[in-house]
C-alpha cells in the first residue's frame, strides 16, 4: 500500500537539517487537538455488509442487458474493461460499490494538494512487461524509446529528489536502509543480503524463466525456487543466519509495506520477490526509481477508466448471481436511488476480493475459490495531514518518503513532492501509512471499525510527534481512512499452492475471475495483469462460440 522499497539504493552522507517553520514559543509540550479539523472516512463497509443478508434489499424494477458484466472497479476490473474495449468487445457494464472506481488507489484533494488514500507509486517496470509499457505510453508517463529500445519516462512523473530518508537515533539519514551506528558485523550482513538479491535478480530456473518476475505467474516453475514458498521469510532468514536486528527491522518494514504482514507471516519466496523481481530499465531511470503523482495511483486508474467508453455504475452493489440457459442473471442495488436492477449478461467477471466472490456465488456450484479464512487481509489506517510546517531534526531535509526506525507506522510520504513550485510557508499534505499488524486480521479489523475519529486522532498525532517533536500546533487538518481488508498477504503456501491456480479458472465459461487476491500480492502490476488475463479468457470463449 505504501512504497515498494529497493534494497540496493544505498545510504549516503547526511545533510544538516533546519526547521521548515520555527517551533512556536511556549507550545513545545502542548498536545491539545481542538484546533485540528477532519473526519473519518473509508470504503463503504456498511453497504458491502448488505451481502450478508440481501433479503433486505428491494426486488428489481428494471432489466438491463450486456455481454459482459464486470463486478468491481479496482485495477483488475478497469484493466479488463479497457482490454475488452480495445479487442472488439465494448458491450460491457461495470458496477462498483464505491462512489469512485480505482479500488485502493482512491484519492482526495484540498487547497494544499491532491493526496492518495492508498497506493501511490509505480516502480519503473521491467521492459518485458509490454502491456504495461504500452498503457504507460498512452498515459503520457512513458514519453518514448531510445534507438536501442530503452523507455524514456516523463521527468515530471519520476519521483523528485530528495526521495527518501530514515530517522535513526535522532538523525535523518539518506535512504531507508539503516546505516548510522551499525556495528561492522551488521554492515557485513547487509552486504551479504545485498549480494544475495543481486544473484537472485539474474537467476533463471531450469525452464529458462527468471526466478522472480512480475507478473509473478511468469516466474520460474523450478522447485529450487518455488520451495521457498513453503516456509516463512523469518524462518528463511534464520536458516541463512541473518541475525542483525537492523536488517530484521528493515525486512519487516518492507513486508509490512507491501504485504501488510510481517516477515514471520509471509513466505520466503514473497520476501525475496519483493527485491529480486525489480528489473526495470530506462534511459533516464533505474530499477530503484519510482513513478508517482500527488494523487497517487488514482492517476493511473483514471486513465484506465477513460480508455474505454462502456457504462460504469458506481455506488452499486451486486448482490446475487444465478445461471440461466443463456448466461447469468445478476441483481444489483443502487445505493443512491435505493432501487434494484436485474442485469442479464452472457459472461460475468468477478473482479472482487475472494470474500466478496464467495457471497456472490452462493447459488452457483462448481467454483474453486480459496476459502476466505485462508487469506490474510490486514486492515490499514491512512492519515492525510495538512500541516503548516514540520519541525526538522538534524540530517536530510524533508523527502518524498520519511520513515522512523522502529516506528509503529510505516512513516509518511510528502504528497506535495511532485509539485513544481513549493513556496516556503505554504501548507503541505503528508500521508501517513499504518498497517495494523499487532494482532490477527479479524480482531484488528473489528477493532479498527469500532474506533472513532476522536480515538484515532490522538494516536496519529502521537505517532507524528515521534518523527517531529513539537509538530502538533502545525497540524491544521487530519482526515483518516480505514481500509478494513487492506491487501492480501502472500502467506506460506499461497503463491505456489494448487489452490491459487484453481481459483482463477472460469466456471462453465460464464464466470471469470480477476483480482490481486488471485495473485497473492497486491500491487498495481498484478491487478493490471489479472484484468488482462481474465479479459483474454472471455474473448477466447467468445471466439470459440462464433
Amino acid at each position: 500500500m505504501k512504497t515498494r522499497r529497493t534494497f540496493l539504493r544505498q545510504t549516503g552522507a547526511a545533510l544538516t537539517g533546519t526547521l521548515l517553520l520555527p517551533t512556536l514559543p511556549g507550545c513545545e509540550t502542548r498536545h491539545q487537538l481542538e484546533h485540528i479539523k477532519g473526519q473519518l472516512l473509508g470504503a463503504q463497509a456498511a453497504t458491502g455488509h448488505l451481502l450478508r443478508d440481501p433479503s433486505r434489499l428491494p426486488p428489481p424494477t428494471r432489466t438491463l442487458e450486456t455481454e459482459v458484466l464486470i463486478i468491481g472497479g479496482g485495477v483488475a476490473g478497469l484493466a479488463a474493461r479497457r482490454w475488452l474495449h480495445r479487442h472488439g468487445q465494448p458491450n460491457t457494464l461495470l458496477v462498483e460499490l464505491a462512489n469512485e472506481t480505482g479500488g485502493n488507489a482512491a484519492a482526495g484533494r484540498n487547497e494544499a494538494s491532491a493526496y492518495p488514500w492508498g497506493a501511490h507509486y509505480l516502480p519503473v517496470p521491467d521492459v518485458c512487461n509490454r502491456e504495461l509499457l504500452d498503457f504507460l505510453q498512452e498515459t503520457g508517463t512513458l514519453t518514448g524509446y531510445t534507438p536501442n529500445g530503452l523507455p524514456i519516462y516523463s521527468n515530471y512523473q519520476l519521483c523528485h529528489d530528495p526521495e527518501e530518508r530514515l530517522n535513526i537515533k535522532g538523525h535523518w539519514q539518506e535512504g531507508l536502509v539503516p546505516a548510522l551506528g551499525l556495528a561492522p558485523e551488521e554492515q557485513a550482513e547487509f552486504a551479504r543480503f545485498s549480494q544475495l538479491i543481486e544473484t537472485l535478480k539474474t537467476a533463471h530456473g531450469r525452464d529458462g524463466r527468471d526466478a522472480f518476475r512480475i507478473p509473478l505467474d511468469l516466474s520460474s516453475t523450478d522447485p529450487e525456487f518455488r520451495q521457498l514458498d513453503r516456509i516463512s521469510f523469518a524462518d528463511y532468514l534464520a536458516r541463512e543466519k541473518f541475525t542483525s536486528p537492523a536488517l530484521h527491522w528493515y525486512l519487516n518494514y518492507c513486508c509490512r509495506d507491501d504485504y501488510g504482514a510481517t516477515a514471520a507471516q509471509v513466505s520466503a519466496w514473497a520476501g525475496l520477490h519483493y527485491f529480486a523481481s525489480r528489473k526495470g530499465q530506462a534511459q533516464n531511470a533505474t530499477s530503484a526509481d519510482v513513478l508517482t503523482w500527488p494523487e497517487g495511483n488514482y492517476y493511473l486508474t483514471q486513465h484506465l477508466r477513460h480508455q474505454a467508453t462502456s457504462p460504469l455504475h458506481t455506488n452499486t452493489l451486486a448482490y446475487e448471481l444465478r445461471e440461466t440457459t443463456t448466461g447469468v442473471d445478476a441483481l444489483t442495488y443502487d445505493v443512491s436511488t435505493r432501487g434494484s436492477t436485474r442485469v442479464r449478461a452472457r459472461h460475468v467477471l468477478l473482479a472482487t476480493p475472494q470474500h466478496i466472490a464467495h457471497r456472490l456465488l452462493a447459488a452457483v456450484p462448481g467454483h474453486a475459490l480459496l476459502p476466505p479464512s485462508t487469506l490474510h487481509h490486514a486492515p490499514w489506517l491512512i492519515a492525510n495531514l495538512t500541516v503548516q510546517g514540520l519541525p526538522q531534526g538534524p540530517g536530510r531535509p524533508l523527502s518524498w518518503d520519511n520513515v522512523r526506525y522502529g516506528s509503529a507506522s510505516l512513516g509518511y510520504i510528502n504528497a506535495s513532492q511532485q509539485q513544481l513550485t513549493q513556496e516556503d510557508g505554504r501548507s503541505k499534505v503528508i500521508t501517513l501509512y499504518w498497517p495494523l499488524t499487532d494482532e490477527a486480521p479479524g480482531p484488528a479489523r473489528r477493532r479498527a471499525y469500532q474506533t472513532t475519529y476522536a480515538e484515532w486522532l490522538p494516536r496519529v498525532v502521537a505517532e507524528l510527534e515521534t518523527y517531529h517533536p513539537g509538530v502538533t500546533p502545525y497540524i491544521q487538518q487530519a482526515d483518516l481512512w480505514v481500509w478494513g481488508h487492506g491487501m492480501v498477504a502472500p502467506t506460506p503456501g499461497l503463491l505456489w499452492g494448487a489452490a491459487r491456480t484453481a481459483a482463477q479458472q472460469p466456471v462453465r465459461n460464464r464466470f471469470f475471475f480477476a483480482h490481486t487476491d488471485y495473485s497473492g500480492i497486491s500491487i498495481f502490476e498484478e491487478g493490471f495483469y489479472q484484468g488482462i488475463r481474465a479479459a483474454r479468457e472471455i474473448l477466447a470463449v467468445a471466439a470459440s462460440n462464433s
